[in-house]
């Protein structure tokens, strides 16, 4: 090949690369940002849920709460600190390591104590983080082995918290994809809202 056939193929190379770096890197994640604002401007802003005009957290994103007046979430395995999103992991630890049954049965330990009046059988949701660690959901089973120590702290009929768990529980669009949830922020929402 000669240098003069060489110098040929250069320019259009160059010409395509530069293109290409502009649709690409450019104009196509300008145009995805951009519809996305519009169409689903909620989820592309974080799903950031607001109190009277104050963020107080994302529908996405699990919170730490350890008051017994709230419903607790699932145990967050983000490394330096409780649902650190910029941390997103599991625990990484297998069934038959002594660790895993250690966290496992401090969880339950502290389930228990804190809910004295419910089954000893403590939901498998309560006890394990997730893949993630940042799971916002529990499964309905969960928020209603805590609703009587809730109802208790709050002073509220049992009725009242199982029917606010009933608002706050979302099933997924067919039964077969999986089971019905209820974010615990939200549901924690609804129950500030109620005492107020």
């Amino acid at each position: 090949m000669t240098t003069a056939t060489r110098h040929s193929y250069v320019r259009p190379s160059l010409v395509l690369l530069g293109l290409f770096t502009l649709i690409t890197g450019v104009a196509y994640p300008m145009l995805t940002t951009g519809l996305s604002d519009v169409v689903f401007r909620s989820q592309a802003q974080g799903s950031i849920i607001f109190e009277a005009g104050k963020p107080v957290g994302s529908a996405l994103i699990g919170q730490n709460f350890t008051r017994k007046d709230y419903f607790w979430g699932r145990p967050s395995a983000t490394s330096d600190s409780a649902y650190n999103p910029l941390a997103s992991s599991g625990s990484n630890l297998a069934v038959s390591n002594p660790a895993l049954d250690k966290a496992v049965a401090d969880h339950v330990a502290a389930l228990r104590a804190a809910n004295p009046q419910s089954s000893p059988q403590v939901p498998v949701d309560l006890v394990t983080a997730s893949a993630s660690g940042l799971d916002p959901h529990i499964s309905v089973a969960a928020a209603r082995w805590q609703a009587q120590r809730v109802a208790a702290a709050r002073k509220l009929p049992q009725d009242q918290v199982d029917e606010l768990i009933t608002q706050n529980t979302s099933s997924p669009l067919l039964s077969f994809i999986g089971d019905p949830v209820v974010n615990v922020l939200q549901l924690n929402l609804a129950l500030d809202k109620l005492t107020q």
